[in-house]
C-alpha cells in the first residue's frame, strides 16, 4: 500500500506535497477531490479531514497528516530537503511560516479569486491591499535571493518547494515579476532541480 494523496490538481499547497513527494521517489496514489464542486465538504472526506481542505496525506499504516507544510517537514525529515543542523531548519521553518502567513494568502488567494471565483464587489475591494501585500512579500525574497541561490543553507530545500509553488503561477494572480529578477532567477534553478515536475502533471502520466 502506498502513501495515498488527496488533493486537487490546481493547488498550489497541493502542488508542494507532489513536488517533494516527486523529488524524494516516495510513490503515492493520487485521489482528486475538486474543492470548486464542494468535494471536500463530503460526509465522507469530513470524516478523513474535519477541516475539510487538502492536500491530506494518509500513511501506509492508516495515519492521516493535513497542512502542506507540516507534510513537507514530515516527510522531508532526514532528506536533504530539511538540514539536520537545528539553526538551518528553524531558518527553513521560518521561511515555511512566512509563506503561510505573509505570502499565500496574497497571492494564491488572488489566483484563487480570478481563476476560480471572479471578483464581487467584497473580493474586488480587498484586491489592492492584497495586491499590496502580495508584491512585499515578493520583495522579501527577492533581497533574500539577490545574495543567495537558495533560501536556506545555499541549496535546494522544501524552503524552496514551499515558496515556488505559488510564486511561479504568480501570473495567474496578475503579479508582473518582471521587477524582480533574482526571483526570476531563483524559479529557473528550482525548475532544473532533479525531480522536478509541473503543476498540472499527474503522477505516472
Amino acid at each position: 500500500m502506498t502513501v495515498r494523496l488527496y488533493d486537487y490538481l490546481p493547488s498550489g499547497n497541493g502542488y508542494k506535497v507532489r513536488l517533494a513527494l516527486t523529488r524524494l521517489g516516495v510513490p503515492f496514489t493520487l485521489i482528486e477531490r475538486d474543492i470548486t464542486q464542494g468535494e471536500t465538504r463530503t460526509p465522507e472526506f469530513l470524516a478523513l479531514n474535519p477541516n475539510g481542505r487538502i492536500p491530506l496525506v494518509v500513511l501506509e499504516d492508516g495515519r492521516r497528516l493535513a497542512e502542506s507544510n507540516a507534510i513537507l517537514c514530515y516527510f522531508a525529515e532526514g532528506t536533504d530537503l530539511l538540514p539536520a543542523d537545528p539553526y538551518d531548519k528553524a531558518l527553513v521553518l521560518q521561511w515555511l511560516f512566512f509563506e503561510q502567513y505573509s505570502h499565500e494568502p496574497y497571492i494564491a488567494t488572488l489566483r484563487f479569486w480570478l481563476q476560480h471565483l471572479g471578483l464581487d464587489e467584497t473580493r474586488a475591494a480587498q484586491l489592492p491591499w492584497r495586491r499590496r501585500q502580495g508584491y512585499a512579500a515578493l520583495g522579501v525574497m527577492e533581497g533574500h535571493l539577490a545574495g543567495n541561490a537558495f533560501f536556506v543553507g545555499g541549496r535546494f530545500t522544501i524552503a524552496d518547494i514551499a515558496l515556488y509553488a505559488y510564486t511561479h503561477v504568480a501570473h495567474e494572480a496578475e503579479y508582473d515579476l518582471s521587477g524582480y529578477p533574482a526571483v526570476r532567477a531563483w524559479l529557473d534553478r528550482v525548475a532544473a532541480e532533479p525531480g522536478h515536475v509541473p503543476i498540472d502533471a499527474r503522477p505516472g502520466a
